[in-house]
């Protein structure tokens, strides 16, 4: 593989740090800053809203420029507002540079699959879009982890610090490695949009945002879960949350073969792990051995969902290739937002942590349910 999908992966590793280490970070941001749980949360949501805000806004705009100066641009962005979250002097600030880290992160993602496989023959093109997605797995099995140590350690300020670090090696790295790359001649943005608005688009990226909604509408408050109810100190949790990210690398494999072999069977398998999980979660979280156990079956199940659900939106807008891509991406982070603001709201309204894992549960069986009953675009049998 070029070494220019190095600096892709890298970038993809920087930003996926900056999405989930905010997971094992509530708790001291509460603190901080005198806010509760919930509302702490709600940076969860903010994030995912800036990417699904990003991909209309900015996707249009970054694929009129030189693929190459569009990473640039997009990881400059995501630096600046990695580093207005350390220097946020109050909530709403922080909610707002949340929202402007995110707006990078579904373009990135969308050009950057375009440009991975502009970098590779044509037969080693899905190995390519699977090496910048390796970026995305290391950050949970590393950067999540110890982007929470280091907030435990030294504030959590100093993680977001981290992240803008992160960010100007990955533009650095594309700056030097990633080459000039043709542009394919734009179509009609119109025409485009059109793609996306399809019954077939619709329906992959709705089976997105609801079986999503249900992983984070527990995973938003794993770490309020795993202090108050299984009984972890709060130094605990970053340990979890790289035993999550493992779980995580596993799970990758396991949704591509069951994709490569079976679109509609990798969806379903996959969201089904994710709900038998969320129940064993909802039910065993007092005990601490089998909610270890549970974190990693959690992480891997998570995404084993995340290759069938993207290979599904792709199949269902292959004529807007980079707009069906980071579409999705932001379909992803609106389930994100939604299960996230879901968790918080239940919360609220007096349910106890211990049971938002069911809570969960219940939405991804609407998202399993209405995969079942809806076919968006699948192949039967899918070829490389």
């Amino acid at each position: 593989m070029p070494i220019a999908l190095f600096a892709l992966t890298v970038g993809a590793f920087a930003i996926c740090t900056s999405e989930f280490v905010i997971v094992g970070m509530l708790l001291n941001i509460s603190h901080d800053m005198s806010i509760s749980v919930a509302s702490a949360g709600m940076l969860v949501t903010a994030y995912a809203l800036g990417v699904v805000i990003g991909a209309p806004l900015l996707t249009p705009l970054m694929v009129r420029f030189k693929r190459k100066n569009a990473l640039v641009m997009l990881m400059l962005l995501y630096v600046a507002g990695n580093f207005a979250c350390a220097v946020a002097t109050s909530y709403q600030y922080l909610l707002l540079a949340r929202v402007i880290a995110a707006l990078a992160h579904a373009s990135f993602f969308g050009l950057g699959a375009v440009v991975a496989t502009q970098l590779v023959s044509k037969e080693k093109q899905a190995s390519a879009i699977a090496a910048m997605f390796l970026g995305a797995t290391l950050a949970n099995v590393f950067g999540t982890p110890l982007g929470t140590l280091m907030g435990e350690h030294f504030g959590w300020r100093s993680t977001f610090i981290g992240c803008s670090a992160l960010g100007v090696l990955a533009m650095l790295a594309m700056m030097v490695f990633v080459p000039d790359i043709k542009n394919a001649k734009p179509q009609h943005l119109a025409s485009e949009f059109r793609v996306l608005l399809q019954p077939q688009a619709l329906k992959a990226m709705l089976i997105t945002i609801i079986g999503f909604g249900g992983i984070f509408t527990a995973l938003t408050y794993i770490g309020p879960l795993l202090t108050q109810v299984t009984g972890f100190p709060e130094s605990a949790v970053s340990w979890l949350l790289l035993v999550f990210g493992v779980g995580m690398v596993l799970g990758n494999p396991l949704g591509g073969r069951l994709t490569d072999f079976n679109l509609r069977l990798g969806i379903l398998v996959t969201l089904a792990i994710v709900l038998t999980v969320l129940v064993a979660l909802g039910l065993f979280a007092g005990f601490k051995a089998i909610t270890a156990l549970l974190v990693f079956l959690f992480g891997a199940a998570m995404f084993s969902a995340i290759t069938p659900l993207q290979v599904q939106a792709m199949h269902a807008t292959q004529n807007a290739p980079v707009l069906g891509s980071s579409f999705n991406i932001a379909a992803f982070n609106l389930g994100n937002a939604g299960g996230a603001w879901l968790g918080g709201y239940m919360l609220e309204q007096g349910v106890k942590v211990a049971q938002l894992p069911l809570v969960a549960a219940a939405v991804t069986t609407v998202g399993l349910l209405f995969a079942y009953f809806t076919r968006a675009g699948v192949a039967t049998k899918n070829t490389r």
